[in-house]
């Protein structure tokens, strides 16, 4: 029996539907893979400096818990290598220094040595593919006096400038939904991470309280796209942020991909009722 076409589909040619079937989600949109790196970037580059402003407002600041656990999960180290992709800002980069420099938290683990101010920091490469987010952390690291310890560099998720097996962890938070290809983004953090190296990604993902969906979808189509146009002067950016993350695999689903790109033991944590959710994998 030959499959009937969906909705979508009819009216379509069979070319149609290939050239659909070969597209990426930007939004709700359906677009050619090669235009959403632009599509991306132009909308990033224009929310730049309200970015993490609109972080806050949004989740009412609980992003912040949120990044402390994955911080808290990282349990950074004196010496260790890391790379922040997607993380222009330097949001989690200055928590892990922070988490150091202060000795915030507990230690990685009992066997391990209390942190002191004389301690190296950890050696952070930030990669972002936007210079407009990038340009923003580099200016907040200036205001903290944060000269040494982060490199900034332009990069794509999927074609990362770093050798193979070099880097302790890999870190990627709200930023892997807006890659065109989140198989390949995997597999570069694989190919990047060391043996015995710690992949963590912190996402929006699948509420798991379903009694409060349709609260949460009233919330986020219709506040999210508001303050978007109050705070930042663009509702078209955070309306795509909200279908983005309908758009984006559920828990279970991402955890198979990530597994498929050769990362093991992977662990699923939800926040918040899976509002977020952390997925922490090893390099073997």
């Amino acid at each position: 029996m030959t499959e009937s076409p969906r909705p979508s589909q009819r009216g379509q040619t069979s070319e149609d539907r290939a050239r659909t079937r070969l597209a990426t989600s930007f939004g709700y949109q359906d677009v050619r893979p090669e235009d959403k790196p632009a599509m991306v970037g132009d909308l990033f580059a224009r929310v730049a400096d309200r970015y993490d402003l609109m972080n806050d407002l949004m989740s009412g600041g609980i992003h912040r818990l949120w990044k402390a656990s994955m911080v808290d999960v990282l349990a950074p180290r004196p010496g260790m290598r890391m790379v922040d992709v997607a993380g222009g800002t330097g949001d989690i980069a200055f928590r892990v220094l922070d988490r150091l420099k202060g000795r915030e938290g507990p230690p990685a683990s009992r066997e391990d040595p209390p942190v002191s101010r004389e301690d190296p920091p950890v050696s952070i490469t930030v990669a972002d593919i936007n210079p407009a987010m990038l340009a923003v952390g580099r200016d907040r690291a200036i205001d903290r006096n944060l000269l040494s310890g982060i490199d900034w560099i332009a990069a794509d998720a999927e074609r990362l400038p770093l050798e193979s097996a070099s880097m302790d962890a890999f870190t990627i938070a709200f930023g892997i939904r807006n890659v065109t290809h989140i198989n390949r983004a995997l597999e570069e953090a694989r190919r990047v991470l060391r043996p015995g190296g710690r992949f963590l990604c912190l996402e929006f993902s699948a509420l798991e309280w379903r009694e409060l969906q349709p609260l949460y979808d009233a919330y986020s189509f219709t506040i999210v796209p508001w303050l978007g146009e109050q705070i930042a002067d663009d509702r078209e950016a955070y309306q795509y942020l909200v279908e983005s993350i309908r758009r984006f695999p559920d828990q279970k689903t991402f955890a198979a991909m990530i597994e498929a790109a050769g990362l093991s033991q992977v662990r699923c944590r939800n926040m918040t009722g899976g509002v977020a959710a952390l997925h922490s994998a090893w390099r073997v």
